[in-house]
């Protein structure tokens, strides 16, 4: 019998994705300067006021008040009647620097033999159910809300706000795979570009429903071709088979952003990883340097589960790390390929090869994966699996008057390196 699954993802404009991105913003002004800074800084933002608070050891002088400011212009809030503008909105700060007890455990005198900087679990996960091996529904949810972001900066749909959510509905088969898009819904900031008629209740209803129609007219026009357009022939016939699309379900969506809710740190962490079809360990990605293998563990994990899925060892991967704090290696690692193993060995096996095949210590990770580069800023929106990687450069200037320019590459552990040397172990 047939099955429905469903994931959601949010704006680059919803408040906790707000205070995700000025999080990672300020990492990566740190690292940029200083590599072995060592962060982990938070951002609440509500009515009118951005709030920071963290731990942070490191060299370098940033201005935090100019770095979150140009983050929140950038992400679209620049207009005093959105309740929360780039030029207006109060900052404060609460930051000190990292506790010693937390230092003693990750710094050693060899760097190889650093510490976890936590203990804890992280998880990665890959299916071949996409061409960049996420769940469909995670991977619909995040093209969708990037579309409607590049039509409301390049002045297509010219009323929309900054703060967006998405959720997609898909229909599986026996053997878990999809077989029709279900449901989209799509819950979009506008200005009020249509106004009533007159004072009464009746005539704000009309308005907000004509508001209302013409929004879902434009994205099925605007937004939808060109997401399923990028999917190619082969997944086209999933949305041929008819769904159903909600656009602001409630009728108006004006207020939003963080005047309509508060925002924090690390409060979409199934956004960020897989729309619920793994696990997650429960620590937030942003805003914390790579010794913290809340993050850095948990790119590892993907780096492998993707290449495992690629390789043709299964078609579905989930792989679990833990760590104690201040020690290197991981203290278990375990592996689930939902039977679809195609190897003579069994999960448990696997995931023993890849204690013997990988260097799982944080410093090897951080020296693999490249994570002590200033690569965190564009992880902070629509998802840090899925991307495709590249390299560019990158300018920082500082409170000091010394500015940095770095080349780096964005989404190392996405990249197919490791596809080879899993066959010759493993296949």
């Amino acid at each position: 019998m047939s099955y429905f699954y469903t994931s959601e993802s949010v704006s680059e404009g919803h408040p906790d994705k707000v205070c995700d991105q000025i999080a990672d913003a300020l990492l990566d002004h740190y690292i940029a300067a200083d590599a072995d800074s060592k962060v982990a800084l938070e951002a609440l933002t509500t009515r009118g006021l951005l709030m920071l608070g963290g731990e942070i050891s490191s060299t370098a002088h940033v201005d935090y008040d100019r770095v979150a400011r140009s983050i929140i212009r950038e992400i679209g809030y620049t207009k005093s009647e959105y309740g929360f503008a780039a030029d207006s909105c109060g900052i404060l700060s609460a930051i000190h620097g990292q506790s010693p007890d937390i230092h003693r455990g990750v710094i050693r005198a060899t760097p190889e033999e650093q510490g976890a900087g936590d203990q804890g679990i992280m998880f990665g996960y890959a299916t071949n159910e996409t061409p960049d091996y996420m769940p469909l529904t995670t991977d619909l949810s995040n093209e969708l809300l990037k579309t409607l972001a590049k039509a409301r900066k390049e002045g297509v749909l010219p009323y929309l706000r900054p703060d967006a959510k998405s959720q997609v509905t898909v229909e599986y088969d026996d053997a878990h795979h999809p077989i029709r898009i279900d449901t989209i819904v799509l819950s979009t900031q506008h200005d009020e570009f249509i106004r009533p008629k007159d004072s009464t209740k009746e005539a704000q209803q009309e308005a907000d429903e004509e508001m209302r129609m013409r929004i879902q007219q434009d994205i099925e026009k605007y937004i939808l071709p060109p997401v399923i357009d990028s999917y190619g022939a082969a997944f086209r016939p999933l949305f041929e088979k008819g769904y159903k699309l909600l656009v602001n379900p409630t009728g108006k969506f004006v207020i939003g952003g963080p005047y309509g809710d508060a925002g924090v740190t690390g409060r979409k962490v199934i956004v960020d990883t897989y729309g619920g079809r793994s696990g997650h360990g429960g620590g937030a990605f942003s805003g914390k340097d790579p010794s913290k293998v809340d993050r850095s563990a948990a790119y590892a994990a993907r780096h492998i589960a993707k290449n495992l899925v690629a390789a043709g060892i299964a078609d579905e991967v989930s792989i679990q790390l833990a760590y104690a704090i201040g020690i290197a290696e991981p203290i278990s690692i375990y592996v689930n390929t939902f039977g679809t193993n195609k190897t003579r060995f069994d999960d448990g096996e696997i995931a023993k090869k890849i204690g013997e095949i990988f260097d799982l210590r944080p410093y090897a990770i951080e020296q693999n994966l490249k994570l002590r580069t200033p690569i965190y800023r564009e992880t902070a929106a629509y998802g840090h699996f899925g991307r495709t990687p590249r390299t560019l450069t990158k300018h920082f200037e500082y409170s000091d008057g010394k500015s940095v320019d770095c080349e780096v590459e964005l989404f190392s552990w996405e990249k197919l390196d490791a596809v080879d040397l899993l066959r010759s172990h493993l296949l």
